[in-house]
């Protein structure tokens, strides 16, 4: 029976220099996000060496962000946005107005 690794083989390389690239990164007293950073790029398909499956990157890319705004959801707070609604609301208000111009021209043209 054949077994697929490629999600593990991504998973643990991944894990093993983010956490090596991040380890480095906080030894130069840099933030562990640039070392992060890093280890994506090493991971890339324009570096020498290992590569991701790039259609599995994406999915788990697609993943990282799904629980990404999860962890935002859980420390929002109503009170730190009713001390920001005379800037939030309005902002966001134009942000919504000024993106449903910009799609209603690309939309005409």
């Amino acid at each position: 029976m054949q077994h697929e690794t490629s999600l593990i083989a991504l998973l643990a390389i991944g894990l093993v220099l983010a956490f090596a690239f991040g380890f480095a990164a906080s030894k130069l007293r840099m933030p562990p996000l640039a070392g992060y950073l890093l280890a994506g790029i090493a991971m890339g398909p324009f570096t020498p060496g290992f590569t991701g499956d790039i259609g599995l990157a994406l999915q788990l890319a697609e993943i990282g962000v799904i629980l990404l705004m999860f962890g935002v959801g859980l420390h929002f707070s109503t009170a730190d946005l009713k001390a920001v609604r005379w800037i939030a609301v309005p902002g966001g208000i134009v942000q919504i107005a000024v993106a449903t111009a910009i799609g209603a021209a690309l939309a005409l043209s």
